[in-house]
């Protein structure tokens, strides 16, 4: 396709922008070619003409169609440039919240300045033995590759996260170790892994600070190795630190703060166990206060000390020992706010003896306070003759003081890190190990010292060791490969390199001013300019002769020489070092004896040189290894040499704006680290090459389970690995065939992984469906015996009671015909005698009277019937009523007869019944009287008097008998009723006398 044909109408197009870096826009009319300009619509519907350079006749990046937009791999666009990856990040970023995209075999992060929910344990189960392009683009998924490639090449791997401050290399780093931690597990019951995790909040208290850039800044390096063992699980981990920020302890910029550690003391310094730590807010102390604000937003620094303080115990730190920790932290503090006094003369100070934070500093350490005063501000100086002690001046002991407390701070640190490494130190054996490193990034600021040109050589290093690896030895190997290749030219950051760390380069004459007795910062930048001022990395500002800049990968950066020289030699007198020998607290004796650091696992760069008292005579080898500078370069050298011997992995964190705001993409800002970290570059070679290679024999061993059966039989390997794979992937141009290795195309060795998981998988369901297909046959059995039982039973009690039924249903039947049968009988007689009557009577008439006569007898007979029935019943009734009457009186006759019998007995008792009967009888007389006399006027009345006559004669009517006296006498049977009751009553009554009837 012709340029021209590429370039027609409607055609979208890339072309530069200074706000946006890259806009898109749109032909509005043909190109043809030697056309100096192209007529262009923007989206804004602006019409703009684009000249166009005829002698290099560089036109715009076109645009990729808008189905590829937002691929989650950068090397899938069909145009791979600068403005399509820049956009596809974009689009990624804010309209997908898609944090992480491929570009290769990088993995590029862009921090989003919140927290997301896509780090849970379901998250890291799910990417857990999934190939890298299955899922979504995750640090996970780097993880994941790391590890199962630890497995399956049994070689050692690393993780190498870089990116500029405050772009989130830390928590990537972390996520990392814990993805590690989970899918792994522990060898053993020390729980390893959680000791890993656990070292990530000690570290980030003593090790990182706020910064203008980052709330969470690492202002030091680490390489955490977390060893496996034969079975790839986590045994123990190592760590390794490189060149920790001590200037920070003393010193901080406007809107920074000091270490956390420091901020976290202080917000919990109220609790009882640090009352004896004298401390108050973080405002009170000058080394914590001189950035301004002492908090962050969003950060509780007391809820932080807490999970440093569990994380100190999950380490095995006991508690006497955190104590030792915190009372240094605390003493460091007060040393800060010593108050010192300049003397008239300029030339001396002192310090009042009262001094409350000088009290507390010797008292937390444990060291003799007027010995501690008065060194720091007196030196000893010894020549060949005497020994005399000088005093210092005021900016002399200032320095002195702050030194002194960056030199506590650095063998606090550096006795942290060899307990966290102790703690994490296993006795099993290693049998791999996976690295993660986690440095600090590239770094410019208004002012640029020492610790950033450090930080910055650094990143130099890392950057030369990614181009080694992603660039210049791909095509070395494609070379030796006899692969055809064509080169691509890359940018080479080694003359930097050089210029920092060759012979007489910037660290060696760093070094070498160090040992001039009376060298000076402004010596050290003449004679740089004087050596490397023809260096096309190095410059010479024009308004400063003290100041100097280096032509780094990333950027030009200006470096201030003043303190070069001191922070290099990093000091201290020895004087004060031998008072902290000597202290009652044995932590701070520890970490000073014999000039020792406690921390052996810490890289030298941590460690100090002491200054002595005897003046250097000639400076040593040994002396000049003591220097920071040479530290930090061997330390460095290390770490290359332990990288290169690693399978690394890249994840290069992009920082999206400076504002820190969540969600909010600076163009600018993306596409200068984009192009500092080389993934433009990771891009087309990436497009272009043969990432994956795999020698002949570990192919063969790997993906022998997809050769025949037939082909094993050929003894050469080589000539097996080429069938299978001409016979696997199709396309010739996918894959190539070196001299020793098998090069493939991005994406085949996950389709032979694949096929391979595919072979496995169908030869597992093979053997799960013959082992299920077994069990369920014995399930079977098992359960047809049983039902063929239980059908037995069931079908035996059906036909016992299906039995039972015919027999009752028989029974009912020949029941049911004799009753209809007698029935049918009754009703056919009784019609017969109806029908026999009524033949018999001639006519209705005579019926009709007859009819009138039965119903009449009828309702007789019935009347008679009923009278009877109901006197019967009421007869029933009564007799009922008189039994229970008689029950019930006899029984309270017996009663009162027996109550009777006890008061007979009674003497008493006879005459108050006497007396009562008297009266009574009395009474009756007189009544009995008045009846006689109204009975004897009337008929009858002649046994009246009679009855009279015997009442006189001593007998007594009872009170029962005048119901009858009352009735009158007409009726004899009254009277004879009469006698018969005076007859009973009279029997009653002698009984209650104890008389005989």
């Amino acid at each position: 396709m012709s340029v021209s044909e590429l370039y027609s109408q409607c055609t979208r197009v890339w072309i530069p922008d200074p706000d946006e870096v890259w806009r898109s826009a749109e032909l509005t009319k043909d190109y043809k070619e030697g056309e100096k300009s192209l007529q262009l619509q923007l989206e804004d519907e602006t019409i703009r003409e684009y000249p166009i350079d005829v002698q290099s006749n560089q036109l715009p990046f076109l645009r990729n169609p808008d189905i590829l937009v937002g691929e989650n791999d950068l090397t899938a666009l069909s145009y791979l440039h600068e403005p399509a990856v820049l956009h596809n990040l974009k689009v990624r970023f804010l309209e997908s919240n898609h944090i992480y995209t491929y570009c290769g075999i990088v993995l590029v992060a862009i921090n989003p300045y919140e927290q997301l929910p896509i780090y849970g344990q379901d998250v890291i189960y799910a990417y857990s033995g999934q190939n890298m392009g299955d899922m979504d683009p995750h640090i996970f998924a780097v993880a994941e590759e790391a590890y199962k490639q630890m497995a399956r090449d049994e070689k050692n791997q690393s993780i190498i996260v870089s990116g500029e401050s405050g772009a989130g290399k830390t928590v990537s780093a972390k996520y990392a170790m814990r993805y590690f931690a989970t899918v792994s597990g522990s060898a053993s019951d020390t729980n390893i892994e959680e000791k890993v995790l656990a070292s990530s909040p000690i570290m980030e208290a003593i090790g990182n600070a706020k910064t203008t850039r980052n709330d969470n800044s690492s202002r030091f390096g680490k390489y955490i190795q977390i060893g496996f063992d034969k079975r790839y699980r986590i045994i123990g981990a190592n760590m390794r630190t490189y060149l920790l920020e001590k200037s920070r302890v003393v010193f901080q910029a406007d809107d920074e703060r000091n270490y956390h550690i420091f901020y976290q003391l202080c917000a919990a310094a109220s609790l009882p166990e640090f009352k004896e730590l004298a401390l108050t807010c973080a405002e009170d102390f000058f080394y914590t206060s001189q950035g301004g604000d002492t908090s962050i937003e969003g950060v509780d620094d007391a809820e932080d000390f807490e999970k440093t303080r569990q994380a100190f115990t999950l380490l095995g730190v006991r508690e006497s020992h955190q104590i030792n920790i915190f009372k240094i932290i605390a003493s460091i503090l007060h040393l800060g706010n010593v108050e010192i006094q300049a003397e008239r003369d300029g030339e001396s100070c002192s310090i009042s003896p009262k001094d409350e934070h000088l009290s507390n500093f010797c008292q937390l350490l444990g060291v003799e306070h007027s010995q501690m005063e008065h060194w720091l501000c007196h030196r000893k100086l010894v020549t060949t003759s005497e020994t005399y002690v000088k005093t210092m001046s005021l900016q002399q002991v200032v320095n002195a003081r702050n030194a002194l407390a960056k030199h506590i701070y650095a063998q606090l640190f550096g006795w942290i890190v060899g307990h966290v490494n102790k703690a994490l130190h296993t006795s099993l054996k290693q049998h791999s190990f996976i690295g993660v490193l986690d440095i600090y990034g590239f770094e410019t600021f208004d002012v640029n010292s020492f610790e950033q040109f450090c930080i910055n050589y650094a990143n130099e290093k890392l950057q030369q060791q990614f181009n080694l690896h992603v660039f210049k030895l791909e095509q070395e190997e494609y070379m030796k490969e006899q692969i055809p290749w064509t080169l691509i030219d890359f940018y080479d950051n080694q003359p930097c390199i050089d210029l920092i760390e060759a012979k007489l380069g910037i660290l060696d004459l760093l070094d070498e001013e160090c040992k001039v007795p009376k060298g000076t910062d402004q010596n050290w930048a003449q004679k740089l300019y004087d050596r490397h001022s023809g260096s096309q990395h190095f410059q010479k500002p024009r308004m400063s002769n003290t100041a100097f800049i280096v032509v780094h990968f990333a950027d030009k950066v200006e470096y201030l020489s003043d303190s070069f020289l001191e922070k290099n030699r990093d000091t201290v007198y020895e004087e004060q070092i031998n008072i902290l020998k000597a202290s009652k607290l044995p932590l701070v004796a520890d970490l000073f004896h014999d000039g020792k650091d406690s921390a052996p696992a810490a890289t030298t760069s941590s460690k100090i040189s002491v200054r002595s008292a005897r003046p250097p005579l000639k400076a040593s080898n040994k002396e000049h290894k003591k220097t920071v500078g040479h530290q930090f370069r061997t330390s460095l050298h290390l770490l290359m040499e332990t990288l290169n011997t690693t399978t690394p992995h890249y994840v290069r964190c992009i920082k999206p704006n400076d504002e820190k705001l969540p969600f909010r993409f600076d163009p600018k800002r993306a596409v200068q680290q984009l192009r500092a970290c080389g993934v433009l570059e990771t891009i087309r070679i990436s497009a272009a090459g043969y990432p994956s290679r795999w020698a002949y024999h570990d192919f063969y061993n790997r993906y022998r389970v997809l050769v025949k059966k037939k082909e094993l039989a050929n003894t050469d390997k080589k000539a097996i690995c080429k069938s299978v794979l001409e016979s696997l992937i199709k396309d010739p141009d996918k894959f190539q065939f070196g001299r020793t290795k098998i090069f493939f195309r991005a994406g085949q060795v996950a389709y032979l992984e694949k096929l391979r998981a595919d072979k496995f998988r169908a030869a597992t369901i093979t053997i799960q469906k013959t082992v299920r297909g077994w069990l369920q046959k014995v399930k079977y059995r098992r359960l047809k015996a049983a039902t063929l039982t239980l059908q037995r039973y069931c079908r035996g009690h059906l036909a016992r009671r299906l039995a039972e039924h015919m027999r009752r249903t028989r029974a009912a039947v020949v029941l049911q015909k004799q009753y209809r049968m007698r029935r049918a009988h009754q009703a056919y007689q009784r019609v017969r005698r109806a029908t026999v009557v009524i033949q018999c009577k001639p006519t209705r008439c005579v019926l009709v009277p007859c009819q009138v006569l039965r119903e009449h007898k009828a309702t007789i007979i019935q009347k008679h019937v009923r009278s009877w029935l109901a006197r019967r019943c009421f007869q029933r009734l009564r007799g009922a009523a008189i039994v229970i009457q008689c029950s019930f009186r006899r029984l309270k006759a017996k009663r009162e007869l027996k109550a009777l019998k006890i008061e007979a007995r009674s003497a008493e008792h006879l005459k108050r019944l006497n007396v009562g009967m008297e009266n009574k009888v009395v009474q009756l007389q007189r009544k009995i009287d008045d009846q006689v006399g109204v009975l004897s006027s009337q008929p009858g009345g002649g046994a009246v008097g009679r009855l009279h006559g015997h009442l006189k004669a001593g007998s007594l009517v009872p009170c029962s008998c005048r119901v009858l006296m009352a009735s009158g006498p007409g009726s004899c049977n009254a009277l004879e009723g009469f006698r018969c009751l005076l007859r009973k009553e009279r029997r009653r009554w002698s009984k209650g006398r104890g008389e005989t009837c």
